[in-house]
């Protein structure tokens, strides 16, 4: 009963007197609720790459923290939720086909995706001084699930992913027959035409202190296609997708 009533004089300071009412205000609109550790939810949108000086000048006696953590933690629970939820929907499915749609709903695309509908790229914008770029946005999702799970527990975490996110943004019926694996597309099309097809990488760069790739896509020795990606296996994937759009034009 006292903890109840503590979490709620510094949920009520948070929103109308504290420093940081703006960006609560901003996290009351995404999650619905106004959250007791806010420093928690800070977290959950620094990316590893950014050196923020407000946050070291606030935390000069701390470890400067990333969310990477919060990220691990997000993703967890995620993949646990979504493959629970395609478990009940899904019941005469096999296993190769709930991995599928799970992979589909949790990949770095479509997380991506949900971060922008839910606006979590402004916020991301004012916290980080490096460009952004699509997979942070995605990072920050899943920070932002661990932050919730931390703050509210597995029970509300688990109806937010799925009334929120799942529901909300996806049209689960629409990817049952929807393929987005262009990398396996395309090994199978060569493969059936007698093809050797080759992933190269032709550079590797650093931008913003992250790793960035360049990918060629390569057939019979002959280059098809290039993509850049600060994530390996998307930039593969997006090169595929250009290359079977050169096969088959």
């Amino acid at each position: 009963m006292l903890v109840t009533f503590i979490n709620l004089l510094r949920k009520t300071h948070n929103k109308y007197f504290s420093k940081e009412r703006h960006f609560v205000e901003r996290l009351d609109n995404v999650l619905g609720f106004t959250p007791v550790h806010v420093q928690l939810f800070k977290i959950a949108f620094y990316h590893k790459s950014t050196i923020n000086n407000s946050l070291q000048t606030e935390k000069k006696n701390h470890v400067l923290q990333s969310n990477e953590r919060l990220e691990y933690l997000g993703d967890a629970l995620l993949s646990f939720v979504v493959g629970e939820y395609l478990f009940n929907k899904y019941i005469q499915a096999d296993e190769g086909f709930l991995t599928k749609m799970r992979s589909k709903i949790v990949k770095r695309k479509m997380l991506n995706f949900l971060a922008e509908q839910m606006g979590l790229d402004r916020i991301l914008m004012e916290f980080n001084q490096a460009n952004l770029s699509p997979s942070m946005m995605g990072n920050a999702l899943e920070a932002l699930i661990g932050a919730i799970y931390l703050e509210k527990g597995f029970i509300y975490t688990r109806k937010y992913i799925l009334n929120e996110l799942v529901k909300k943004y996806i049209n689960i019926h629409s990817l049952e027959n929807f393929d987005d694996n262009y990398k396996s597309q395309l090994l199978e099309w060569c493969q059936k035409n007698t093809k050797e097809i080759d992933f190269r990488v032709i550079s590797k760069s650093k931008n913003d202190k992250r790793d960035r790739f360049r990918i060629g896509v390569y057939i019979d020795g002959v280059e098809v296609a290039t993509a850049e990606d600060f994530n390996k296996k998307s930039a593969e994937q997006v090169a595929a997708e250009i290359a079977l759009t050169q096969i088959q034009s």
